[in-house]
């Protein structure tokens, strides 16, 4: 553990205002305590969905490796060894191998469990016989569901006292398991999209996605445009079937996500970019852009981060260029829209969703 992990000052990178919003939780404390009851030192270890980086900043100094699946993670789990002075470089992706296999994993629980079993199927690859698997989670987010994707890849699941509203469960005797495809099939419009575990919406195409479609706006002029927080791909694609000549550009935070995409939207006119913002483009790059914006990360909501996103599409928008949104009627995004675009109107509106396009 590192030596100088009492004097670790871990931030948040997301954006937020709300200053109630730590960068861990008492689920990271607790694993980590949980996990220095067990470690030995000289052993591979392997950490996943370390939001901020608590985790790897506190054991960086031993045969750690963490597995990222957001650009965001990413970035802020970066900028924290950073700011403590830590040199971390050991990465790797959720559908790649690890360097070594592992005799420690600590797993802060997801509120994705497809995403959950994603990561146990990774260390089942990925791991000795006599690996050892600490999770984490809030007592309040506990399903029984969760225990019982534990108990496929395991023998033994034996759960710890609550602490602060916070549990662990010890993870031991790995069962020998197939591997899986660890890709969702969703039938929309006579198209077969692909998608890997934990990508939004693992059952269907998402009803705002599916009202955004009715009602979203093209033009023929429209021969740039980019699908922002784009998924599985699947308004992009639905777009290219009206403009097939058009170039697009589809960005996500989410790995997983980026590489559904590629599954489902491919050729010379489509570029696919993992990325949690807009600074690759330069200034009045697009026609249109198009997004279903994400508020949910993880279980907290967060409307500054989509905001924020808006305030970057008006730069990248061409002059006359358009921004076309589906959003939850609540979040109340016209009135943020309206201190940015010159133009707002209301395309369509249901009970619960709202469609606004934006020109500038």
């Amino acid at each position: 553990m590192n030596s100088n992990s009492s004097n670790l000052k871990i931030k948040r990178y997301d954006l937020s205002e709300d200053k109630s919003l730590k960068a861990f939780s008492a689920a990271d404390e607790l694993t980590l305590e949980r996990f220095s009851e067990l470690s030995s030192k000289d052993k591979p270890l392997v950490i996943y969905n370390d939001r901020f980086g608590y985790l790897t900043c506190h054991l960086a100094d031993l045969k750690t490796s963490t597995v990222y699946t957001n650009k965001s993670q990413l970035s802020a789990i970066t900028s924290n060894c950073k700011a403590n002075g830590i040199n971390f470089e050991n990465y790797c992706d959720p559908l790649s191998p690890l360097a070594y296999k592992v005799d420690f994993a600590l797993l802060k629980v997801p509120k994705s469990l497809a995403l959950f079993e994603l990561y146990l199927q990774h260390i089942s690859e990925n791991s000795t016989t006599k690996v050892q698997v600490v999770i984490g989670f809030m007592t309040r987010h506990f399903s029984p569901k969760m225990i019982e994707i534990a108990e496929k890849y395991f023998e033994n699941v034996e759960q710890s006292r609550a602490v602060k509203k916070a549990r662990t469960a010890t993870l031991t005797g790995k069962k020998k398991i197939e591997k899986a495809s660890l890709i969702d099939s969703l039938e929309f419009n006579n198209y077969n999209y692909q998608q890997y575990w934990g990508v939004f919406s693992a059952k269907h195409i998402d009803y705002a996605t599916q009202y955004f479609l009715k009602h979203l706006q093209v033009d023929p002029k429209d021969q740039n445009i980019l699908d922002l927080a784009s998924g599985n791909g699947v308004i992009a694609k639905e777009i290219s079937k009206k403009l097939p000549q058009s170039t697009f550009h589809l960005v996500d935070d989410s790995y997983l996500a980026v590489e559904s995409a590629k599954l489902n939207m491919n050729g010379e006119n489509v570029q696919h970019y993992f990325e949690n913002n807009l600074s690759n483009f330069d200034k009045n790059s697009f026609n249109l852009i198009v997004s279903n914006p994400p508020f949910h990360f993880e279980h907290e909501i967060n409307i500054q981060i989509p905001i924020h996103l808006f305030k970057e599409c008006f730069r990248c928008l061409k002059p006359g260029g358009n921004l076309q949104i589906v959003a939850n009627n609540q979040l109340n995004y016209s009135s943020q829209l309206k201190n940015i675009f010159p133009k707002v109107e209301t395309v369509a509106q249901n009970e619960n969703l709202v469609v606004i396009k934006c020109e500038k």
